[in-house]
């Protein structure tokens, strides 16, 4: 059979960059750092007293207030970025079947906040079991896309994937597929995470993968620099609006580009180490190219999954050099966690965002805080330093790799 075309048609945005769209993209394309002191708690006895949190956030501005309590931070950002790109996509709810409309969402983690909160709560009792009665379904990741279901009245495929930092790829690459295969004409797709908390920060703290320049946290995520020393915990989420083209194209709706392909692998290696040779990330964006039916030398920029992690930025290189050969080093690469943050479950969102938005504007946002390329990383390839770039973009690729050696890739281009 013939796959049906996929075209995004609205976009949701809120980042520790920017609460909007349009935020969002000044924010990447000047450069913006996310990164700050911590607000939400007393950090200043972890290791890591800074992340890439939403800032000026009031849910009261898009939930009302007693609906907000029943709802995690994950699923309040949500909610809100669901609802931009609904908006953004000029949808007729009222016109469109519902029953072919779905909602698959990823976040890596769900509502750690939520969990922190009811255990410290419990713990600081006499014993006696004392719950709120909406502990499990805040706590659970899958409430997101309920939540979004139940708002929109969107009958068609509703949960949630799992797969760590490649937790959204695996979503929208879902999303694509039911689509083009005609399941359904339409789904909210993308993710969140709120797991800047307690919790958050102390385990990865005792993984030692985070950053600690606790006096410069604007500088603290810092990809391919060879005095990278971790990445920086980020939060909040995007939404896109994944459409069948002719669906998109008979309401006059507004597309911003096509998603052409989907690629997945596994490492087969270790629980949070990348493999040594990239061997995961290759199989993975061969995938999606393959699955594309386009060439290496069709790519124009890559959205890397860039942590700023001592192992996994020269693994990813490896992949890209291997896959693109001579081609590496004619298109463009950029790590947009290097403002963002690390949004974990919620990055492919964000950074599928950032893509199409490459795309529409043909500007490369930039790898900041990139002051002394690693050695390890051939100088030819263009890492996109400090400044964005404005060039022809057709096709982008994003990649995101997750604890458990889960690897997902999406391709993008332009219509």
């Amino acid at each position: 059979m013939a796959f049906k075309r996929v075209v995004v048609t609205g976009l949701g945005a809120l980042t520790p960059i920017g609460n909007t769209v349009e935020e969002f993209w000044h924010g990447l394309s000047t450069g913006k750092s996310g990164a700050a002191i911590i607000t939400r708690f007393d950090a200043s006895k972890f290791r890591t007293q800074f992340a890439c949190e939403v800032k000026n956030f009031d849910v009261t501005q898009f939930i009302p207030r007693q609906d907000a309590r029943k709802m995690d931070l994950f699923t309040q950002f949500a909610m809100v970025v669901a609802e931009e790109a609904i908006k953004d996509s000029g949808l007729d709810l009222e016109s469109i079947n519902r029953n072919k409309a779905g909602v698959i969402w990823g976040s890596g983690i769900g509502g750690l906040k939520t969990f922190e909160e009811e255990v410290i709560n419990f713990s600081k009792g006499d014993g006696t079991p004392k719950f709120n009665p909406f502990f499990i379904p805040k706590m659970i990741a899958d409430s997101a896309s309920g939540q979004i279901s139940i708002k929109y009245g969107f009958r068609g495929p509703n949960y949630i994937t799992v797969s760590a930092c490649a937790s959204t790829n695996n979503a929208i690459i879902d999303a694509f597929n039911y689509i083009r295969l005609g399941r359904i004409n339409l789904c909210i797709s993308g993710g969140s995470e709120a797991a800047v908390t307690q919790a958050g920060i102390g385990g990865f703290n005792g993984l030692r993968a985070m950053s600690e320049r606790n006096d410069d946290p604007a500088t603290g995520s810092r990809p391919y620099d060879k005095d990278r020393d971790g990445f920086v915990l980020g939060d909040g989420g995007a939404a896109l609006i994944l459409e069948e083209y002719e669906h998109a194209v008979a309401r006059g709706a507004k597309i911003y580009c096509e998603i052409i392909g989907g690629g997945m692998s596994s490492d087969a290696y270790h629980i949070t180490a990348p493999h040594p040779e990239g061997e995961g990330a290759y199989l993975s964006m061969v995938d999606a190219l393959d699955d594309a039916n386009i060439k290496p030398e069709e790519v124009d920029y890559i959205n890397t999954h860039g942590t700023s992690t001592p192992l996994g930025d020269p693994q990813e290189i490896k992949a890209i050099e291997k896959l693109f050969g001579e081609h590496t080093y004619k298109m463009s690469i950029s790590s947009t966690k290097s403002m963002t943050g690390h949004l974990l479950g919620a990055a492919g969102a964000v950074e599928s965002v950032a893509a199409v938005l490459a795309i529409k504007h043909q500007v490369v946002p930039p790898t900041i805080n990139l002051f002394n390329i690693d050695e390890s990383i051939d100088p030819r390839i263009d890492l996109t330093p400090n400044v964005a770039k404005a060039r022809k973009i057709d096709v982008v690729l994003s990649n995101c790799f997750g604890f458990g050696g889960h690897n997902a890739t999406l391709i993008f281009k332009k219509i």
